[in-house]
């Protein structure tokens, strides 16, 4: 009758949603929709992955390493254990850690790319 898995901690079940979130949202959905990161999905999607090798020479495919570090190092410095990750909808307990800051910046960095991408430079 308990509505909770006993098998993952909340807090890593937390890290896990948000982070399942986030990548959904800014490194496919949004990818999708402006055609950023020089459409490296779209070739992966119909079996060509050789299509999308040289497009990694772009500034954008590259700004995609740092914003992924940046989310994970954000993860394990506890970004995700509140109700939200915006800071200040959440509870300054949650988000007192350098967590909340990586997660932004990744954020930010995936737009970046994404955006430059898009307007083919």
């Amino acid at each position: 009758s308990d509505p909770y898995c006993n098998l993952i901690p909340t807090e890593m079940y937390n890290k896990v949603i948000t982070s399942h979130g986030i990548i959904m949202i800014f490194f496919f959905l949004m990818p999708v929709l402006i055609g950023g990161f020089g459409n490296y999905l779209i070739p992966l999607l119909i079996s060509l992955p050789d299509l999308n090798l040289p497009r990694l020479n772009a500034l954008s495919a590259w700004l995609l390493i740092p914003s992924s570090i940046c989310l994970i190092i954000s993860l394990y410095f506890g970004s995700g254990t509140g109700w939200t990750f915006y800071p200040p909808l959440s509870n300054s307990t949650f988000s007192s850690s350098i967590g909340t800051d990586f997660l932004m910046f990744s954020l930010h960095l995936a737009g970046i790319s994404s955006i430059l991408s898009s307007i083919n430079f």
